[in-house]
């Protein structure tokens, strides 16, 4: 197994995306509509990295981000924005964000930086 990935976004779209892209690189993925489906799904599951988008209806993604951090202190997220989002930016990294994507974004470039900020796994 090479890992657990939770991608949160609000486009249906973007999730189904990612997650198959990632599926085929051999992860376990879960999706989450909005935050409340995202801390649960952190608090059940404890994925190892976290693809965030920022702008979703209800619990924003700094918002999302710092709940996260109270369930699990040390988790990994990558987050996502729109163009022009640098407050976002700026505040969601102060939190521990490891990077960042500005949408529309190069399938190739999140696939690199999964496999870059992912935890390899003990091979026992």
């Amino acid at each position: 197994m090479k890992g657990k990935i939770l991608i949160v976004d609000d486009q249906f779209g973007i999730r189904i995306l990612l997650n198959e892209v990632l599926q085929k690189e051999g992860y376990d993925t879960y999706q989450a509509a909005n935050g409340v489906q995202a801390l649960d799904i952190v608090s059940k599951h404890s994925p190892d990295l976290v693809l965030l988008d920022m702008k979703i209806p209800g619990m924003d993604g700094i918002e999302i981000l710092k709940r996260m951090r109270v369930v699990d202190k040390d988790i990994r997220v990558i987050i996502m924005t729109a163009y022009g989002e640098l407050d976002m930016i700026q505040e969601a990294k102060d939190l521990g964000a490891l990077t960042h994507f500005a949408k529309p974004f190069d399938i190739d470039d999140i696939r690199a930086a999964v496999k870059k900020y992912l935890p390899v796994p003990n091979s026992n």
